[in-house]
């Protein structure tokens, strides 16, 4: 760790570094995220000495002040070891790149693209509570209300490694605000993460094999995105990856960006080492329809988000729509690290 932050500060220190300062960012995160890791080790190491010493002035000679000490420094111990222990469940060699996040309306129609819709106001609740930064990429409205699909990006420590949590069906049960009758529905919306891939990471891409298609981001291009721009659509025809960026200020920027989000799906894609992997890594081969979801958000009868994989429920789904998402997804890390199958991740 020690040395890997050596070789990051070396690298910041080259002034050539700022010349991209999308890198540059993506390594003084890192170096912020190890720095941190470092500072959390040490103060454990220097609250377990100083929590000995105590213990072994209180054997001397009994003292309530000192008790109170000691139980003071077993708590901070308690809490740094938890965050030290979270800390090391980020095993995705990727865990430390933004989260580029995808959601698409499935199967409930108005009342499915308004529950997309909510999805994606929740994970930038959860961004902007951690202060990370987000923006959207890609939005596509519904024809009464909510989004068809939206496609947006949150950078911070551990950004991907915290939101591959969320890849998978989401299911909703509520009394439906489009129904007159006001009977309860169920709505599903799928979710999709990749990690956003630097610009030198190689990854080799046929450009006869990308179809791209311009067209103008207005109409229904969505609330969040530039609808005096250009937008672009890339369509990697081997695996039928659609990527479409319309949120930037002229078509070459739209289609940079567009160019470096296929790359980081094709690079998930080709770490693969077999089908059940591709699924977990994509998402795109799960059914956004009943019986496939990952999370359920019950609002009636009762109130309960429950994430099937892991047994995690809370009772506050207000609170979670709103981005308290972060039992989900410690919930999630450990289960990961247990004995079960990665590509099981976005099963039910």
């Amino acid at each position: 760790m020690r040395a890997r932050l050596a070789e990051l500060d070396r690298q910041i220190a080259d002034p050539s570094l700022w010349d991209d300062p999308r890198r540059a960012g993506s390594l003084t995160q890192e170096a912020s995220r190890l720095r941190d890791e470092l500072d959390g080790w040490e103060r454990l190491d220097r609250t377990g000495r100083d929590a000995r010493d105590l213990a072994g002035l209180l054997d001397s000679e009994p003292d309530d002040a000192v008790e109170a000490d000691l139980r003071s420094e077993l708590d901070a111990m308690e809490k740094e070891l938890a965050a030290r222990e979270v800390a090391m469940l980020f095993t995705d060699p990727y865990s430390d790149h933004a989260a580029l996040i995808s959601v698409h309306a499935g199967a409930g129609g108005v009342d499915s693209q308004d529950w997309a819709e909510m999805l994606v106001r929740m994970y930038l609740r959860w961004a902007e509570e951690h202060r990370f930064p987000a923006e959207f990429i890609e939005e596509s409205e519904g024809e009464e209300a909510g989004i068809k699909s939206a496609t947006i990006r949150i950078a911070g420590d551990r950004a991907f490694g915290r939101m591959r949590s969320e890849r998978g069906v989401h299911r909703l049960v509520r009394l439906s605000p489009f129904d007159s009758a006001h009977r309860r529905h169920t709505s599903f919306a799928l979710v999709e993460v990749s990690p956003e891939i630097e610009d030198d990471v190689n990854v080799e891409i046929d450009p006869e094999d990308v179809r791209v298609d311009v067209f103008r981001s207005s109409g229904a291009g969505g609330q969040h995105v530039n609808k005096t721009s250009s937008a672009v659509r890339l369509t990697h025809i081997p695996t039928n990856t659609v990527v479409t960026c319309q949120n930037e200020r002229s078509q070459q920027q739209n289609r940079d960006v567009a160019w470096r989000i296929l790359r980081s799906r094709l690079l998930a894609l080709q770490q693969a080492a077999h089908a059940e992997h591709l699924a977990e890594l994509k998402g795109e081969s799960l059914p956004a329809e009943w019986g496939s979801q990952i999370r359920s958000y019950v609002l009636q009868p009762y109130t309960m988000v429950k994430d099937h994989r892991t047994g995690v429920e809370v009772g506050n789904a207000q609170a979670v729509l709103d981005g308290a998402l972060d039992p989900f997804i410690e919930g999630y890390l450990r289960w990961s690290a247990g004995p079960h199958n990665e590509s099981s991740a976005n099963g039910a």
